[in-house]
């Protein structure tokens, strides 16, 4: 896929993707969208009740897509919400549908205007992602999709995650 617009710039940092100050953040959520652990969890306590109201009204989300709300309490303009794999192994399509969070989270983002994106690293928590082959994905996916998003930022939540981006991204 060629386009004239040039890859957004890519950064990398360990912290609380709830206090990025993006114009819009990710959400690794589950198909409910309502709610759940991890960041999904953390940015629904962040964003107050009226997330998961807007949510309700939303119809759930397929895995591999993205939908999008306010972001209420949150710094973030915007909350885009998209539903990673669950890890079985690598063979049930997982980094297909991976790769299709990242492209669709970027869609979302362009159709309301955001030019900077925090994204969590999907699908490396619960749903058991290993994060080298998640990183590599993000990263990949995320050069390699027209975009009209300008910064793309990687909040990672522990040291071996930056890491594994660290490595995907290479030396600054």
């Amino acid at each position: 896929m060629s386009s004239d617009r040039p890859s957004p710039r890519l950064e990398l940092t360990v912290g609380d993707i709830t206090t990025e100050q993006v114009d819009a953040i990710v959400n690794a959520a589950n198909e409910t969208l309502l709610g759940g652990g991890g960041v999904d969890g953390a940015i629904h306590r962040a964003a107050g009740p009226e997330l998961v109201a807007h949510c309700r009204t939303l119809g759930g989300c397929p895995t591999g897509q993205a939908k999008v709300t306010p972001g209420f309490r949150l710094a973030a303009r915007w909350v885009i919400h998209t539903v990673g794999p669950i890890w079985h192994g690598g063979d049930r399509q997982e980094p297909a549908l991976l790769a299709a969070c990242y492209r669709e989270s970027l869609a979302r983002a362009g159709e309301v205007g955001a030019r900077s994106v925090a994204f969590p690293a999907i699908s490396t928590g619960v749903y058991g992602y290993p994060i080298a082959p998640a990183a590599q994905i993000a990263v990949e996916t995320v050069r390699s999709t027209p975009t009209t998003v300008e910064l793309v930022r990687f909040v990672c939540f522990n040291d071996e995650a930056f890491d594994a981006y660290l490595g995907m991204l290479g030396p600054a």
